[in-house]
């Protein structure tokens, strides 16, 4: 039995009653013609605070796991008129447990995003290219901020000097941003990163950058926690996954080292770094006829780095094909090293700014969302400022290699 209300000029619905609110019937909540808001409740900083319900079986949530993935084998039994909510995206699960919760069935979506960018060495500069050029439809203007404010400088006469000789739609202006001003956006997006030289022996550097890049992305984390953000926490630095739960507990302490819940919310934060793990896949798909079928059928789970999970096809997993293409795509940027390069063009633009891009359109994409506790990469789309999870069947030989990458991340 589900309780109704109207608040704030919305619908909001629960099979818990709420007091405060003013209760409706089911006919009033029927005839409402927008989002219907489910209010739920669920373990603090282990579960997302709100997210599209696409199926009824999320209505029964006691807990986050990987099973938000996979569609389940019977699902519960709603109203007609619900369920054509539902798959219209028109319902979103609330969690009520989180202090502010009530900012979220308030939240607009720009018509353009300002995009705010920390950090302008490899990843960040090729980053801004991307933006600069693809991101015309989607972004009024891109905010550039680098210790190094010659650098910054720098980016900004370049960019703003490269534009098409004649322009059917505007590029977004370039502009430098201060300290004080990096949290005025829609989006950051977190590119700062300890360098790493050619002549490492690490096999998955990524890890060896965690401490360094924790101690940065704390400042900004705790940054936003000052300023109130409430636009999107992206990171493209490495470790992404690791550095994206890094961001929501700094943000979330108190001046006494305690959880108050009052910085950035799960659902903020978001890592983009699947996106080339999944291109790198299609590269090699297209090198051998054995994984041709990639690009219609596979997907891309879990982690930029280690514990990545290709899988060759959904419809007919092959686990020895797909443990084969993971691996060729997990050691790309090893090949890229012994050519003698830095491997940072294809994770710039492909986890970065076709994600990004992606991710403020609506788009189906790669990127890590909050997921009972860790940072998991699968594919996503951003449906009105809420994040709706691609679900599957998924084989259950698939299912416990997701789980093992999900308990690694868990671990760390």
């Amino acid at each position: 039995m589900f309780y109704y209300y109207k608040h704030k000029n919305k619908v909001l619905f629960s099979l818990h009653e709420y007091h405060g609110f003013m209760p409706i019937n089911e006919e009033m909540a029927k005839k409402h013609s927008d989002t219907l808001y489910y209010l739920g409740r669920l373990p603090l900083l282990e579960s997302r605070t709100s997210f599209i319900l696409s199926d009824s079986d999320m209505f029964y949530l006691k807990s986050e796991t990987l099973d938000l993935l996979n569609i389940p084998m019977e699902k519960k039994q709603v109203m007609s008129w619900l369920l054509e909510k539902m798959n219209n995206r028109q319902v979103v699960y609330v969690n009520t447990e989180y202090p502010d919760w009530e900012s979220l069935i308030d939240k607009n979506m720009p018509y353009k995003w300002k995009i705010n960018i920390i950090a302008l060495g490899d990843i960040g500069s090729t980053l801004l290219t991307g933006l600069r050029l693809l991101g015309g439809h989607h972004i009024s203007e891109i905010g550039i901020y680098d210790r190094t404010l010659k650098n910054a400088k720098r980016w900004e006469f370049e960019m703003n000097q490269t534009a098409p000789s004649f322009m059917h739609h505007p590029l977004p202006e370039v502009k430098i941003v201060d300290e004080y001003q990096l949290m005025a956006c829609d989006m950051i997006v977190f590119c700062a990163a300890k360098g790493y030289g050619l002549g490492t022996s690490a096999t998955d550097i990524r890890m060896e950058q965690l401490e360094q890049n924790s101690e940065i992305i704390s400042v900004y984390a705790k940054k936003a926690r000052a300023s109130e953000f409430k636009g999107i926490f992206g990171i493209l630095s490495d470790p992404v996954d690791l550095l994206c739960k890094k961001a929501l507990l700094e943000s979330n302490l108190d001046p006494y080292g305690t959880y108050d819940y009052k910085g950035l919310l799960p659902d903020q934060i978001r890592g983009f770094g699947l996106g080339v793990m999944n291109s790198r896949a299609l590269y090699y798909s297209k090198k051998s006829a054995k994984f041709n079928h990639y690009a219609t059928q596979g997907r891309a789970f879990g982690p930029h780095g280690a514990g990545l999970v290709i899988a060759d096809s959904i419809e007919n997993y092959n686990p020895a094909l797909s443990i084969e293409l993971t691996d060729l795509a997990l050691n790309a940027n090893l090949k890229m090293r012994e050519l003698g390069f830095k491997p940072y063009i294809a994770p710039a633009l492909s986890s970065g700014a076709y994600s990004i891009l992606a991710t403020i359109s609506g788009e189906w994409h790669y990127s890590s969302t909050f997921l009972g506790g860790v940072y998991m990469g699968a594919k996503n789309r951003l449906v009105n400022g809420f994040t709706q999870l691609e679900r599957l069947t998924l084989p259950n030989i698939l299912m416990e290699r997701l789980q093992a990458s999900y308990d690694g991340l868990k671990v760390i």
